[in-house]
């Protein structure tokens, strides 16, 4: 007989599956759409463009296949299982490697599972066995295909500890950890709390500049904090929107399927016109193509995830208010840390070194934005697979 411990604690296969219905309620939705007249400017200074967004319904109800996201999801392991009474999705892919190095990433918003999708073959099966990784990549409480919180109280701090619980549960006794975006808040707040057997963490935005005062006496300084000001003044719509009024926005984002691409396509200026040449002049930049944003945004429309995904904003505002004038625990593991170029503000070394004090890798690329691991996988692999080189 199963206990109820056993079924609590009890790891689950998953499958994705899309029903015809589902496809065509979208469809019908999108050549329902209301649209709003064209903006009075040349950019994208009044939000999402007209354009783009009237060139993502066209092929999104026209020539996307809607197959592939689930071709694509079901081409790896996929898992759920409860924790803290909240059910995760996750993927879980060990390597072929007998001393892989297991890692936990986790991704941010807008993104999903989706956007680490194209890592998964370049960290688990590397051209040499001694860099490989066993992933495990969790949807977020609330993203995608985990279950959306039904108390308060999941930020990022209570995600940190339920991952930990993750990995235990997998078996998984030493291990790293990897963020960008809420990824990174997530996986800043798993190097504080300082789990056992977290060997290590690497991130691609430095969160930590959001609640500290950074000098800005060098150049790179001074080009990171007139970033940071621009992102505060003109780029921090969607955070602010999220972080004090998720349900307000939220109806949008379940009612109208335009609503919710435009929404998530509204996120940093670098990765908005990557997207709109995508769509509107069929020109991608790395891996970021019509196809690759549609299967993202395709998987917050069948979830019906907006809102909860934006109560996670929310949640840790309030962490955030509840922790003002106390100063965090430091991150004692070794951090690793890359700049890429298209990021919202390029961190320099001393931002990073100020932020934690056991740094031992730092590198700055020459291509790449806010999403690396989606737009230029191979890269982001390569140097996910160099920072945690010396901690194996």
């Amino acid at each position: 007989m199963t206990t109820t411990v056993d079924t609590a604690t009890e790891i689950r296969p998953f499958q994705f599956e899309v029903s015809e219905g589902q496809i065509d309620d979208l469809r019908r939705r999108i050549a329902a759409t209301r649209w709003s007249s064209k903006e009075l400017v040349g950019d994208r200074s009044q939000g999402v463009q007209l354009a783009t967004m009237q060139e993502l319904a066209r092929y999104w109800a026209n020539d996307y296949d809607f197959g592939r996201l689930e071709a694509r999801l079901n081409a790896v392991p996929q898992f759920t299982t409860e924790i803290d009474g909240v059910a995760i999705h996750f993927i879980h892919v060990r390597s072929s490697h007998e001393n892989a190095l297991p890692m936990i990433m986790t991704h941010g918003w807008p993104g999903s599972v989706v956007e680490l999708l194209d890592t998964v073959g370049p960290l688990t099966e590397p051209a040499d066995g001694a860099d490989a990784f066993d992933l495990v990549l969790p949807s977020l409480p609330g993203y995608g295909f985990s279950r959306e919180p039904a108390e308060l109280g999941w930020n990022a701090g209570r995600t940190a500890v339920a991952w930990a619980g993750l990995m235990s549960r997998l078996g998984y006794t030493r291990y790293g950890a990897q963020g960008g975006d809420v990824g990174a808040a997530v996986t800043d707040l798993m190097g504080r709390q300082a789990p056992e057997g977290l060997l290590g963490i690497h991130i691609n935005l430095l969160v930590t500049v959001l609640g500290m005062q950074m000098p800005a006496e060098s150049e790179e300084e001074r080009a990171a904090t007139e970033a940071l000001a621009t992102f505060r003044e003109t780029g921090f719509g969607y955070f602010l929107e999220m972080a004090t009024r998720p349900q307000t926005i939220g109806y949008a984002l379940l009612d109208s399927p335009i609503a919710l691409a435009a929404w998530l396509l509204d996120h940093d200026t670098d990765s908005y016109y990557k997207i709109t040449r995508a769509f509107v002049d069929g020109e991608p930049t790395g891996n970021l193509t019509r196809d690759q944003i549609l299967d993202n945004v395709t998987l917050y429309w069948l979830t019906g995830t907006g809102a909860s995904a934006a109560r996670s904003y929310w949640e840790d505002a309030l962490a955030r208010a509840a922790a003002a004038g106390q100063a965090p625990p430091e991150v004692s593991v070794p951090v690793g840390f890359t700049t890429f170029p298209g990021e919202i503000w390029q961190s320099p070394r001393s931002w990073v070194e100020q932020s934690y004090p056991n740094v031992t890798y730092f590198n700055k690329v020459d291509k790449g934005g806010h999403f690396a691991a989606w737009e230029e996988p191979e890269l982001f692999s390569s140097e996910i697979r160099a920072a945690f080189r010396s901690l194996r």
